[in-house]
């Protein structure tokens, strides 16, 4: 069920700064519904989640997850800090344990200090942190291979984007169920920049 929509997503840190990515694509199965479908969420300007998996449970796990985040904010008048909304979105998942929404979640965000943190959890919320790159989806045997070549510590946002992308577009060509291109942020402390990628069909 998990390879049902077909997915690609990672999120990679530089210095300051993280880049998360997705590709496309939603299939069901083999065939090709959409190409300008969208993966990655904004929580707020300094936390994005990519949400791998079946896509409609991904939209149902994201509505419930900023429905959580504006009551925390109404309540504390202020964001969530990335490592409070990873253990938020582990929560969720694990109270539906039972009947688990079938995604993978990839959560990256920028700490009070600008530090960047990246993770990732599987379908029941068990946490996988990481201080270089995390990756889900279908394509993630391939895209673990692309970022352990490309991946350099302390990038600046620019390389960083370059990284990211090379590393999703070489790795949706080896999987079937991903693809169409790419989305891409890159968030600094001081802006969010959002490119589309173009793959090798469109």
């Amino acid at each position: 069920i998990f390879e049902y929509n077909g997915s690609a997503l990672v999120a990679m840190v530089g210095k300051n700064c993280f880049a998360i990515a997705s590709d496309r694509r939603l299939g069901v199965q083999l065939q090709t519904i959409a190409t300008d479908f969208q993966r990655i969420y904004k929580i707020h300007e300094k936390i994005f989640i990519g949400l791998s998996g079946l896509a409609t449970d991904a939209q149902t796990l994201y509505q419930r997850l900023v429905f959580r985040h504006k009551l925390y904010q109404l309540r504390e008048e202020r964001n969530m800090k990335p490592e409070t909304f990873a253990s938020l979105v582990s929560a969720i998942l694990y109270e539906k344990r039972f009947g688990p929404y079938f995604c993978q979640p990839v959560i990256a965000g920028l700490g009070d200090d600008n530090k960047p943190f990246i993770c990732t959890m599987d379908s029941i919320g068990a946490k996988e942190l990481a201080k270089d790159f995390v990756v889900a989806g279908t394509a993630s045997e391939s895209l673990y291979g692309a970022c352990e070549a490309m991946f350099k510590p302390d990038m600046e946002a620019e390389e960083l984007f370059e990284t990211i992308s090379q590393a999703l577009l070489s790795s949706v060509d080896r999987d079937c169920l991903s693809g169409w291109g790419g989305h891409v942020y890159v968030v600094t402390p001081t802006e969010v920049t959002e490119r589309i990628l173009k793959g090798r069909m469109d």
